[in-house]
C-alpha cells in the first residue's frame, strides 16, 4: 500500500470514527426515549441524561445531553463548510451526491431542532403531550441520519480513501 493509499485510508476511518460516536450515543438516546415512552418519571430521565455524560466521547465533555444535537450540527456544518468543497474540487463528477448530502444536512438540522425542542419540554407542565413528541422525534432523527451516515461513507468513501491528505 503506498503512503497515499495508506492517508485516504486514515481519511476514511476518521470519518467512520465519528460516525460510529454518532451512531452510539444516538442508541443511547433512543434508550432514553423508550425509558420516556413508557413513562419514567421526570427526575429518573433528568439522571439518565446526566449518566450520558460520563459515558461516550461525546458526553465527555460534561455538557448536557443536547451536545449531542449540537455536536451532529457541528459536525455537518464542518462538512459543508471543508469537506463538501474539497470533494467538489477533487471529484466534479459526485456534484449530485454532494447536493444530496448538503439537502441531507437541511433536514437532520430541522430534525436535530425538533428532538432539542421536545427534550427542553420534557418535564414541564405539557410532559405527557411531549413525551410522545420526543419519541417521535428520535424515531424519525434515527431513520434519516443512520441513513445519511451510510450513504455518505459508500458514496464519499473512494475519493476519501484517494486523497493523501485532506485538501483545504
Amino acid at each position: 500500500m503506498t503512503t497515499a493509499e495508506e492517508a485516504g485510508n486514515v481519511l476514511l476511518g476518521q470519518l467512520k470514527w465519528v460516525h460510529s460516536l454518532v451512531r452510539g450515543e444516538l442508541r443511547a438516546c433512543r434508550e432514553l426515549a423508550v425509558d420516556v415512552a413508557n413513562g419514567a418519571p421526570g427526575d429518573d430521565v433528568r439522571a439518565q441524561i446526566e449518566a450520558l455524560q460520563t459515558r461516550g466521547p461525546l458526553f465527555q465533555l460534561r455538557v448536557n445531553c443536547l451536545y449531542y444535537c449540537r455536536f451532529v450540527h457541528s459536525h455537518h456544518g464542518h462538512e459543508d463548510a471543508w469537506l463538501f468543497p474539497a470533494v467538489r474540487r477533487s471529484a466534479p463528477d459526485l456534484a449530485a451526491v454532494v447536493d444530496k448530502l448538503e439537502a441531507d444536512h437541511r433536514r437532520v438540522s430541522d430534525l436535530l431542532d425538533g428532538v432539542e425542542t421536545a427534550a427542553n419540554q420534557l418535564g414541564g407542565p405539557d410532559d405527557v403531550t411531549v413525551r410522545p413528541l420526543l419519541v417521535a422525534a428520535l424515531d424519525e432523527l434515527s431513520r434519516h441520519l443512520l441513513e445519511h451516515l451510510a450513504y455518505e461513507e459508500e458514496a464519499l468513501g473512494a475519493v476519501l480513501g484517494a486523497w493523501d491528505d485532506w485538501p483545504f
